[in-house]
């Protein structure tokens, strides 16, 4: 037996004693935090009628969570690295869940939105913190299995959010889409001392740079609020304007900050990569057409065509399937056709279904009209998102691989949260809650789904990563 040989037995018996019972703990926690995304639209608009939102403001129990764990990921990350990968497993994991059960309890619209808050905060401690111990504790062909399977949790998440959501909130309420995290939160808990090993950190001078993190939550909350207080006060009024001021100062704050500190969240060569920050651009507002567009339909479907949650939990399943058929699409052309065609190609298909969408008549039927939509939809996010994130990580190397996902992480959620405040405000500010109430906000979708296919065929490189390569889907 050649030593070659032996030595990869050797590795294979290795990797066999590592437990999967480390990764089943982490994908529970992280399957929280993905659910987390979509459950809750389907609830909305039982929850604006139980806690008395005013219209412009309930996209803010969708976006307060996502602007937490996206604006906060970054520092979640370097905080892993500082203090411990399960000590801050644990601290995001009891955040979570404590936030969690605060937001089934809560009494006002003001204490869910907080909760909401603190809930995102958590998931952006737990997200890079699990991901750091799925990478520590497994090696070799075990951790590309574990990978693979972190990646499908994604998508497997956001399908069982559209349809959990609706189940939950018809059959109980709608406080159980948040009471259901409770117990998983608590069983984790429990046995992660038990399971997960105690992984040393290393010793380093490195700091957590909290003025950036601060600096650019702020501008970001600034900017968001600014977007939705516009449809009641209008663009030109004192309180838009002076929003907008703050979000600038706090965001060139940012940039300052990271250009000057000696350990800034984002280094600064990652800055220098023209694909990946071309790419984040793009992910960014393919992010908030997606978030944005399917916030709208969750309310039109309910407020507008009469749809009981159950129902709009069911009428997103053709769009979860397509999403998944373009993402498998894409893995078997990609490598001919690149990663530029495939990104023209999906969002046209997105800017078709976005006006399909706006062209719902009055007495909609699901079959000839909301469905060819949803489904056209879909199909086209899942051909533009994983060429989007090739396309994104092409010249990223192994050095710069933890912060070019804290990149995308930040794009992707920061996207959402912005995309459906835009959309949602356009949707308040152009109509009373008729119905077609939405349709100018779906056209304002397809406008920027043109504009990014535009932007990929002019300046988007085209990548072949090799046949049979994995394709992500964030």
């Amino acid at each position: 037996m050649s030593d070659e040989t032996r030595h990869q037995r050797h590795t294979d018996n290795d990797e066999q004693r590592r437990p999967w019972s480390v990764l089943g703990l982490l994908v529970a926690a992280q399957f929280m935090v993905v659910l987390d995304i979509t459950i809750v639209n389907v609830a909305l608009p039982s929850i604006g009628r139980a806690l008395s939102f005013a219209r412009a403001d309930l996209q803010w129990v969708v976006t307060a969570y996502v602007l937490c764990s996206g604006g906060l990921v970054l520092a979640g990350g370097r905080a892993a690295d500082l203090f411990g990968r399960r000590r801050m497993f644990l601290a995001g994991l009891t955040l979570f869940t404590l936030a969690s059960l605060i937001c089934a309890l809560s009494q006002s619209a003001a204490m869910l939105i907080g909760a909401r808050a603190a809930q995102g905060a958590g998931a952006a401690i737990l997200t890079p913190s699990a991901l750091s111990i799925l990478t520590t504790v497994y090696s070799g062909r075990q951790r590309a299995t574990a990978m693979g399977l972190w990646s499908a949790v994604a998508s497997a998440g956001i399908a069982a959010g559209a349809v959990l959501g609706g189940v939950l909130t018809s059959l109980l309420s709608w406080h159980w889409v948040f009471l259901v995290n409770v117990p998983v939160g608590l069983a984790v808990g429990a046995l992660t001392p038990r399971i997960v090993p105690s992984i040393a950190h290393q010793r380093t001078h490195r700091t957590l740079d909290p003025l950036g993190g601060l600096s650019l939550i702020g501008g970001l909350v600034a900017l968001v609020y600014a977007l939705s207080r516009a449809a009641d006060d209008g663009w030109s009024s004192a309180v838009t304007l002076a929003l907008l001021a703050v979000a600038a100062v706090l965001l060139a704050t940012f940039a300052t900050v990271e250009r000057t500190v000696a350990e800034p969240l984002i280094p600064p060569q990652v800055w220098r990569m023209r694909p990946l920050v071309s790419g984040a651009g793009m992910l960014l507002a393919g992010t908030g057409i997606l978030a944005g567009v399917f916030f709208l339909m969750s309310n039109e479907m309910q407020d507008v065509l009469g749809y009981s949650a159950l129902r709009a939990g069911l009428a997103f399943l053709p769009f979860v399937a397509a999403t998944a058929v373009g993402v498998h699409l894409t893995s078997h052309v990609i490598a001919r056709a690149g990663s530029r065609s495939l990104i023209v190609a999906g969002m046209t298909l997105v800017v078709i279904g976005a006006l399909l969408l706006a062209r719902i008549p009055h007495h909609a039927t699901y079959a000839s009209d909301l469905l060819p939509g949803l489904a056209v939809f879909g199909l086209g996010m899942g051909l533009a998102f994983p060429a989007i994130t090739i396309s994104m990580m092409s010249d990223v190397d192994h050095a710069s691989a933890g912060a070019s996902s804290g990149v995308l992480s930040t794009a992707h959620e920061v996207g959402a949260a912005l995309g459906t405040a835009v959309l949602s405000t356009i949707a308040v500010t152009s109509s009373s809650g008729a119905i077609g109430s939405s349709r100018p906000a779906l056209q304002a979708a397809a406008v920027a789904a043109a504009g990014l296919a535009a932007l990929a065929a002019l300046a988007a490189p085209s990548v072949r990563p090799p046949a049979g390569a994995s394709v992500p889907m964030h």
